[in-house]
């Protein structure tokens, strides 16, 4: 049977999402059909968006995520809230569907594919560049941001002796000074009721961080971060993280499991308490959790913050590629 491409609903495609699971690789959380849908209805245009699919019957072999603007394409989503973007394809049929998709490109004027953030391993990097030279297309890809990320041990033991023995000085010390000033707890909170109040306290501690992030997380960046916890929690890929002292949130991480790999998408942390680094202590507690639930891989995501190497990570650099079609 020929593989046909269609223009599709995004919805239509969130609401179909445990089919969608099936044979398709998903790099990340971050073109997930339920994040999509999420950043769409809050940042996106007001006209319905339809996704370039392609279908073999009724099998999915490949999704585009793209918006079309006049004369450009665009990934779906905006870097200060997708720490990377890429196509969704079936492995091994790569090629069929970017052909599919640039005859597509072409056939309805686009003249520009803009594309970032993308990690190296993706598929825009490693197969739809190639193409696009081939057909004669010029290509550029520059380096734009990095992401750091860390492959995870069997045991936390293991993940302490991968630290410099200065950084697992460090945490060995934090994690004694915090048990000694009262009763700290750390609490996972991963199902779909309890989600909405927990978010209340990220939120709350979030903003209490700085000047910085309290200006970020505006009424709409939090309408955004509460419908994208709701909607993975719904498919158990949620994972809040908050750290108590006797009793009182003072930190907490926002973070999504997705496969073998945990992302930690935010956090915040109380200052009044930041001479325990109750900040740092509640992302090596997330660290300690992922280990313990065997995790593989663990992601800082986007942005080169000190604390992301002390704690073990490797920089993953990310590209932003543009294919001018004529």
């Amino acid at each position: 049977m020929m593989a046909t491409l269609a223009l599709e609903r995004l919805g239509s495609i969130a609401s179909s999402r445990s089919e969608l699971r099936r044979g398709l690789k998903w790099g990340s959380i971050f073109v997930l059909p339920a994040w999509l849908k999420a950043w769409y209805q809050e940042f996106g245009s007001r006209c319905e968006v339809r996704l370039p699919v392609l279908r073999e019957g009724q099998t999915v072999v490949g999704i585009a995520p793209l918006l079309f603007q006049e004369e450009t394409a665009f990934f779906i989503g905006s870097s200060d809230v997708c720490d990377y973007l890429d196509f969704v394809v079936v492995p091994g049929r790569e090629r069929e569907f970017f052909n599919a998709l640039l005859d597509h490109v072409e056939q309805r004027g686009t003249r520009q594919l803009d594309l970032g953030p993308a990690r190296p391993d993706s598929v825009a990097a490693t197969c739809l560049v190639g193409m696009a030279q081939e057909r004669g297309y010029r290509v550029s890809c520059q380096r734009d941001d990095v992401s750091v990320e860390m492959e995870l041990p069997g045991t936390w033991d293991e993940y302490l002796g991968m630290l410099t023995s200065k950084q697992r000085h460090e945490v060995r010390r934090k994690l004694r000074r915090l048990q000694q000033a009262g009763n700290a707890k750390y609490r996972i909170i991963d199902d779909a009721e309890s989600v909405p109040a927990a978010m209340d306290t990220f939120m709350r501690i979030f903003r209490l961080s700085g000047k910085d992030k309290a200006a970020f997380m505006s009424g709409r960046m939090e309408s955004f971060f509460r419908s994208v916890a709701q909607a993975l929690a719904e498919d158990g890929l949620v994972r809040l993280g908050i750290l108590e002292l006797d009793s009182s949130p003072v930190a907490s991480v926002l973070g999504f499991d997705h496969g073998g790999s945990v992302y930690l998408y935010n956090s915040g942390y109380d200052p009044g308490f930041s001479f325990l680094s109750v900040g740092v202590l509640s992302k090596v507690l997330y660290i300690k959790d992922s280990i313990e639930r065997k995790k593989k891989r663990f992601d800082f995501l986007k942005g080169a913050e000190a604390y992301k190497y002390h704690l073990g990570g490797k920089e993953i650099p990310l590209y932003r590629c543009q294919i001018v079609i004529r």
